[in-house]
C-alpha cells in the first residue's frame, strides 16, 4: 500500500502517545480509559522483561527472549524501541497500522525515549504526559507497591525525575493528583482531538456534502 493510501485510510484515526515516569498511575489510567472508550484501542508491545503474576503473552504485552527482540529490531519491525533498566521494549509497526487502518485509535504506552521515535514516524500522533502531583507522592506510590528494593525505588525516582524534565515535548499534560480527575481529563483530550475539523469532515464527508448541496 502506497503511503498516499495509507493516510487517506487513517486521516480520521488517532495515534495517542501516553507517557509518565513510573509509578505515576499511567497504567490504571490507561485501563479505566480504555472500559470506557470501546473504539479505543491499546498497542499491546514486545517486551523481553520477565512475566510477573496475573500477566498473559498477548494481552499485558508480546513476552520474547532479547534475541527474538535483536532480530524483530534487524528486521526494522518496530515504530519504537528502547532499552529500560535492564530490559527491552518495542512497539509492532504492523500491529499499530493494522488497527488505524481498520478505523480504531490507538494508544501506544512508551517513554519519552519511544515516544520521539513514534513522532517521527506518526508527525500527526497526540501525545499525552501524565505527572504525579509532587515527587514525594511518587516515592511514596512506589513503597507502597511493596514489589522493588530501596535501591530499586531510588534508581527508579532517578529515573521518573529524567523522564519528568521531557514533559514539554507533550501536547497535553494530565496531573494524577485524584485518579478520577486525571481520568475526566484524559477523557476530554480523546473526545476534543475526535472533534477536530479534519477528522469530522472525512468521518461525515457525505452528510455534509448533502447539506451543502454537493451530492
Amino acid at each position: 500500500m502506497s503511503d498516499p493510501e495509507y493516510r487517506s485510510m487513517t486521516e480520521s484515526s488517532i495515534l495517542f502517545i501516553v507517557s509518565a515516569p513510573s509509578g505515576a498511575g499511567k497504567t490504571s489510567l490507561l485501563r479505566a480509559l480504555l472500559e470506557q472508550e470501546e473504539q479505543l484501542r491499546l498497542s499491546v508491545s514486545h517486551t523481553t522483561r520477565p512475566m510477573r503474576p496475573g500477566e498473559q503473552d498477548g494481552v499485558h504485552y508480546h513476552f520474547v527472549d532479547v534475541p527474538t527482540f535483536q532480530q524483530l529490531v534487524a528486521e526494522g519491525a518496530f515504530i519504537e524501541h528502547a532499552q529500560v533498566f535492564d530490559n527491552y521494549y518495542g512497539t509492532s509497526e504492523q500491529a499499530v497500522r493494522e488497527q488505524l487502518s481498520a478505523g480504531h485509535d490507538v494508544v501506544v504506552e512508551i517513554d519519552w525515549q519511544g515516544a520521539q521515535q513514534v513522532r517521527a514516524r506518526f508527525p500527526d500522533a497526540v501525545s499525552i504526559f501524565v505527572a504525579p502531583p509532587s515527587i514525594e507522592a511518587l516515592r511514596e506510590r512506589l513503597s507502597a507497591r511493596g514489589q522493588d528494593s530501596e535501591e530499586v525505588i531510588a534508581r527508579r525516582m532517578r529515573d521518573a525525575q529524567r523522564e519528568l524534565s521531557h514533559y514539554p515535548e507533550y501536547d497535553y499534560l494530565v496531573i494524577n493528583d485524584r485518579f478520577e480527575k486525571a481520568l475526566e481529563q484524559l477523557r476530554h483530550v480523546v473526545s476534543a482531538e475526535r472533534l477536530r475539523t479534519g477528522r469530522q469532515a472525512i468521518r461525515h464527508a457525505d452528510a455534509l456534502r448533502r447539506m451543502l448541496g454537493d451530492a
